[in-house]
């Protein structure tokens, strides 16, 4: 841009008033408008041809809270599967033997405790019996804060639904997983010290996934990294999810089958894993653009709040072969050359000079150079004349000083 810039504002200065608005206003337009580009462009995805793998399954993040459910409610979960969810997602907690759905630490966020048990708002929600948490009201919170910005957009049979949910258990969760066949993917949350459960959490929710698991054929994802040797061994048919990377010697000797990742650490190493059928599950992409990066990257699956705006994704925003990428920026630089060239002749012929004579020009008198008369002047004004010589009178031997003014 600054290559750009200097020869259009060397000439500013010597236009007239009019000429310089209309000069300015053009010169911010297209500076502004390239300050905007960026945001329309996103990274390509660039692929040989035939060598784009498919689309990754979605998996809805506590279900589909984004535009559709208060999250991690049944009503959620049955959203997402409407939207064309593979899989869901969700985070377990234990206390009097039952395990139930709760991302957050504390019951303030996503239910009514305030109201019911005002003066434990702030404990651990695994504090809570399963008959005191189905007091709560899990949905009305949606409705009323809209997190999203979505809640206009539901419709009157929605709006009550969502106003009438409440903490689903694993159970629950596991049955709606079961009915339409999508697999599950969850963490599970320690309970605090002293906790009655604080030893025996890990067995108290394999003990509800493997009754489930029995009855259904349901595809879990087991990401919790503690006792993973221990539920191996129990369960050998849950998939083990790890959510740390490592080399595939230690993958496979921990019986690790999936990573789950966050997104950032999206990478063609994904491709290395597929190899040896590890699969590997982002973590939470919701942009279009994110996810087709995700798919150029060869990641299987992805955690998403936005089921029902992926699903209707049917190839990458920006897909081309190496060679396209290459052609693409070969003309961007010859276009950007032509259009320097073009700024520098422009500037030269305002000047009057023609553009291959440089910033010579031949005069009457020889060789003529703006830039040199104007530093000439310079020179001569700044002459300093002695003060004896201005007064000393004319004789024969001293020749007449000229007058400089």
């Amino acid at each position: 841009m600054a290559v750009l810039s200097w020869p259009i504002a060397l000439h500013f200065f010597r236009m007239n008033k009019k000429r310089q608005v209309a000069v300015l206003a053009l010169f911010l337009s297209v500076l502004f408008s390239l300050y905007l580009v960026p945001l329309g462009m996103y990274s390509p995805c660039i692929k040989e041809a035939g060598t784009l793998g498919p689309a990754p399954t979605l998996i809805g993040h506590r279900g589909a809270p984004m535009q559709l459910a208060p999250e991690n409610t049944v009503m959620s979960f049955e959203k997402a599967v409407e939207a064309g969810g593979e899989g869901l997602e969700t985070d377990v907690t234990v206390f009097d033997g039952v395990p139930f759905l709760m991302h957050d630490s504390t019951l303030k966020r996503t239910t009514n405790v305030a109201e019911v048990f005002p003066n434990r708002t702030d404990f651990d929600a695994s504090m809570f019996t399963w008959a005191e948490l189905q007091q709560l009201n899990a949905g009305d919170w949606f409705l009323s804060r809209d997190p999203f910005g979505t809640v206009s957009s539901l419709s009157a049979v929605d709006r009550s639904q969502a106003q009438n949910q409440s903490i689903p258990s694993l159970a629950q969760f596991l049955e709606v997983a079961a009915r339409s066949g999508r697999l599950v993917l969850f963490d599970l949350r320690r309970p605090p010290h002293g906790h009655p459960y604080s030893r025996s959490y890990i067995n108290t929710t394999l003990q509800v996934v493997q009754t489930h698991i029995n009855s259904s054929q349901l595809q879990v994802l087991w990401l919790p990294s503690e006792g993973r040797d221990l539920v191996q061994a129990v369960d050998p048919d849950l998939q083990q999810t790890s959510g740390e990377k490592a080399s595939i010697q230690e993958l496979t000797d921990g019986h690790i089958t999936r990573l789950n990742l966050h997104y950032s650490s999206m990478s063609q190493q994904q491709i290395k894993y597929r190899s040896v059928n590890i699969s590997t599950n982002l973590y939470v992409i919701s942009q279009p653009w994110l996810y087709t990066l995700a798919w150029c990257a060869g990641a299987q699956s992805v955690t998403t709040n936005s089921i029902h705006i992926l699903s209707n994704i049917n190839q990458p925003l920006f897909l081309m072969t190496p060679e396209e990428y290459s052609l693409m920026w070969i003309l961007t630089d010859v276009v950007s050359a032509v259009l320097i060239t073009a700024i520098f002749i422009f500037h030269w012929r305002e000047r009057g000079l023609p553009f291959w004579s440089g910033s010579r020009q031949t005069h009457e008198n020889g060789p003529y150079s703006k830039f040199r008369t104007l530093s000439d002047v310079w020179s001569i004004s700044s002459v300093t004349v002695r003060p004896d010589l201005r007064s000393m009178p004319n004789s024969p031997s001293t020749p007449h000083l000229p007058t400089i003014t």
